[in-house]
């Protein structure tokens, strides 16, 4: 099984997602800083693979804290969850696993710091297993929206990459090709950082799924000749109405198979649900480096004074999509998540 989140030796242990698919290379992370640098870099991504880094990231605050008494030490642990709750604004999983990490700490306010640390560790590897067992629920719970011989089309990475394995959308690909409904997944390579081409071909290629790669502006052509069935994504932040915020392009393709009648699913965990946001008008989209729209590695591809507009996520309205997959069922509109 791909393993892009774990620990080890008392490290964080990431998969680099930047260098893939040339290269498989571990980065292993000391300090709650550079956990915060692998977030904001990529080197891990994808909303329940950044929550449970972020839960570590905590873990190695409490090791590399040099307090002794219990509220210098809590000073220096919440000085690390504002540090890595700012890394990325969108992926609410990231704030709710370092809420969580805030709960232990507060609810152990009197502990030595060893036994804190033992306990902290506890909950980010709890963290690690629910969102595992959360995955293979996914899949089990969308095999039934998958029909026998299914075209899939997906965006970005939802897989093994982006959780703490199997995946959520590319979850529920993975249990239709493991019983047989799979005939092909059709991959957006989903610019501007091609997490679709780069990450998602390597893993279906990987485990010897089918697929076919094409450009993000062939997902409408592929539909419009009758060779996909449904679409499914994940997503970063849902809100209360069932607004979808994921990587950018998602609405476009939600667009598309409306459209062309093709039912549009969402996989996420449940604790991608923001109950505390109305709608997706009130979701923060980061905006990243102008960089990765002028040029790929290694060359520019437009002018360096060229003005960019770079939001890493959109927002997809409810009303687009057919169902939200979750480790809990299947949920249906109309959306009233409380």
């Amino acid at each position: 099984m791909i393993n892009p989140v774990r620990w080890a030796d008392d490290r964080l242990v990431l998969l680099d997602q930047t260098r893939l698919p040339a290269e498989e290379v571990e980065r292993a992370c000391s300090s709650w800083t550079e956990v915060a640098d692998a977030i904001r870099r990529l080197v891990v991504r994808g909303a329940p693979a950044i929550g449970v880094a972020a839960a570590f990231g905590v873990v190695l605050a409490a090791r590399e804290s040099v307090s002794r008494e219990p509220s210098a030490l809590r000073s220096d642990l919440e000085d690390a969850i504002k540090g890595l709750a700012s890394t990325r604004p969108t992926a609410v999983n990231l704030f709710w696993a370092l809420d969580r990490m805030r709960r232990v700490i507060d609810a152990r306010r009197d502990l030595p710091g060893g036994a804190l640390i033992e306990r902290l560790l506890a909950e980010a590897q709890a963290i690690r297993a629910e969102d595992l067992a959360a995955n293979r629920a996914m899949g089990a719970h969308g095999l039934a929206l998958v029909p026998e011989g299914a075209r899939v089309l997906t965006h970005c990475n939802a897989g093994a990459l982006a959780t703490a394995g199997y995946g959520t959308a590319v979850g529920v690909i993975r249990s239709a090709h493991e019983h047989g409904r799979l005939a092909l997944v059709w991959v957006d390579e989903t610019r501007p950082v091609m997490q679709g081409s780069r990450l998602t071909a390597w893993e279906l290629a990987r485990e010897g799924i089918p697929h076919r790669l094409i450009s993000d502006v062939a997902a409408g052509f592929v539909m419009q000749r009758g060779e996909v069935d449904l679409v499914i994504t994940g997503a970063d932040r849902i809100a209360a109405n069932g607004d979808t915020a994921n990587k950018i392009g998602t609405y476009s393709v939600a667009v598309l198979a409306r459209h062309h009648r093709i039912p549009f699913y969402v996989a996420a965990p449940w604790s991608t649900i923001d109950p505390s946001i109305r709608d997706g008008a009130s979701i923060v989209i980061e905006e990243r480096d102008a960089a990765e729209v002028r040029g790929v590695p290694g060359r520019q591809t437009a002018p360096a004074d060229s003005p960019v507009f770079n939001p890493a996520f959109d927002v997809t309205p409810a009303e687009l999509i057919s169902a939200i997959i979750t480790e809990r069922g299947v949920v249906r509109p109309p959306y009233h998540f409380t």
